[in-house]
């Protein structure tokens, strides 16, 4: 028999297409596992759930900070999303074939939401709730971005930044169970429920109309990874824009009006910081698109200047394979709760659960080096079989 080896940590680019940039898969690798992070807290340590935003008086440093971590999944997925569809465009150079994939993997991705990904949440078949979540969000808004590839970049990033920088508008606009507005309005902008029948609810956990407009951006800024931009030029949009959305975000917070939900002074110092910081994620607030994506795009120039550095190419992998990762962590950690239970039962209310945010890190870490294997398979797989064609969707 022969045997299949693996190719080592230190060739990624054996695991990447020559096209793609370090960088991006490197930031998209970082945020799969504050992700991971995020939903190891919501396995293990619900009996101490937060809300959105959370309530500063009585949540713990380390668990806001570990909760903020995974503010930055959601925005800068999917504006490397759309970044990453405009890369695809220079390659193909037909917008009509940008516009039929982004079409046909927003729709891949919608029926993975309300298919596998709910299932992983829930184990309950037939579904009695389904959840529309990132998935979801990010499949939406690729279908949406195949319609606005269509137009000239420029009116792209129009649309995207006057979506981002105005949906607050419409925070007051509600629409009840009665109105035709109310299913619309639902999944684009006021995160509720969505009664199908009797036995099955949809909850719009992600409205999505936000999330259009980052992914937008993110296909704007495109040309900034184009083919024969200098890194220094590359490196001064990044740093301009991103602080300059952090110096956004400082002066919307300071006059506490628009854009995001007031702060308070707190009883400390910490306090009054973590209530600066408390920002909106359903849907995303203009500030929380501010603070998420500033602070995305400078990671995103410094890791350029590092993507030499061997402690960068576990990133990458993972970066490589982002769907996989997703579905993968989602069922081993149903499982590992599932075994929990059976072994120990029910803690703390009806969960099984961990009693400190540092045993939740020791977890995330543990299954990152746990499953790192197996999306290096895939991630080696995928590079290697571009013959199949389902590959290029995960």
């Amino acid at each position: 028999m022969t045997s299949v080896s693996l190719p080592p940590v230190d060739a990624p680019l054996n695991l990447v297409h020559q096209a793609r940039l370090q960088s991006i898969d490197a930031l998209r690798g970082l945020i799969i596992l504050f992700m991971l992070l995020d939903h190891v807290r919501e396995t293990f340590f619900l009996h101490h759930q937060v809300t959105d935003p959370m309530d500063v008086t009585t949540t713990s440093v380390a668990l806001f900070l570990s909760r903020t971590l995974a503010h930055f999944c959601a925005p800068l997925f999917v504006f490397l999303t759309g970044l990453s569809a405009f890369l695809y465009g220079e390659r193909h150079r037909s917008t009509g074939e940008v516009a039929r994939f982004l079409f046909v993997r927003g729709l891949v991705l919608v029926v993975l939401e309300l298919t596998l990904v709910n299932f992983a949440w829930t184990f309950e078949l037939p579904p009695s709730v389904i959840y529309l979540q990132v998935i979801w969000a990010i499949g939406l808004s690729m279908l949406a971005l195949s319609v606005l590839v269509m137009l000239p970049r420029g009116s792209v990033a129009i649309i995207g930044i006057a979506i981002l920088a105005g949906h607050n508008l419409l925070d007051s606009l509600h629409f009840g169970p009665d109105s035709w507005m109310h299913i619309p309005w639902a999944i684009l902008h006021d995160r509720g429920w969505i009664e199908i029948t009797e036995g099955l609810r949809l909850r719009t956990s992600y409205p999505v109309l936000p999330w259009i407009g980052v992914i937008a951006v993110g296909y704007a800024a495109g040309p900034w990874f184009a083919r024969g931009v200098a890194p220094q030029v590359r490196e001064i949009n990044l740093i301009a824009w991103g602080f300059g959305l952090l110096a956004a975000f400082l002066v919307l917070r300071s006059f506490n009006g628009y854009g995001e939900k007031p702060w308070a002074p707190g009883d400390t110092t910490t306090q009054t910081l973590m209530s600066i910081f408390n920002i909106t994620k359903y849907p995303p607030s203009l500030l929380f698109i501010c603070l998420t994506l500033g602070v995305g795009l400078l990671m995103l120039a410094w890791l350029e200047r590092g993507s030499e550095r061997r402690w960068l190419k576990p990133l990458v992998i993972f970066g490589a394979a982002p769907m996989f990762f997703y579905l993968l962590h989602l069922y081993v950690l149903k499982v590992l709760y599932l075994i929990a239970v059976a072994i120990w039962g029910t803690t703390q209310g009806r969960y099984f659960g961990f009693d400190s945010v540092a045993a939740l890190w020791l977890c995330a870490g543990g299954l990152t080096v746990a499953l790192f294997p197996a999306v290096r398979w895939f991630a080696a797989l995928k590079a290697r079989r571009r013959d199949i064609a389902w590959l290029k969707y995960f």
